[in-house]
């Protein structure tokens, strides 16, 4: 069985039906999606997509280097209600 082309999407059970089949398709498609009951459970992806974004150097200072100039961010100063655990 293969994963629906443009989705990229695998049922579960059909993973583990399919699992070579799931592997090429994330070398060659790229990350594939694989669901449980219906709901994103996890992302297979190639090791090489793997490295390349767990070694990604971009700070969210960085991230937001790029934001238009008209975006602009203000921390709310209201305060933060005292919680008492028992």
């Amino acid at each position: 069985m293969k994963a629906q082309s443009a989705k990229m999407e695998w049922a579960l059970q059909d993973a583990k039906a399919h699992f070579s089949e799931l592997v090429d398709a994330a070398l060659t498609q790229g990350p594939q999606a694989v669901t449980r009951h219906g709901k994103n459970a996890v992302v297979v992806l190639s090791h090489q997509d793997f490295v390349r974004l767990s070694q990604a150097n971009t700070t969210l200072a960085d991230a937001l280097g790029g934001a238009p100039a008209e975006l602009t961010f203000e921390r709310d100063r209201t305060p933060i209600p005292a919680v008492q655990l028992d």
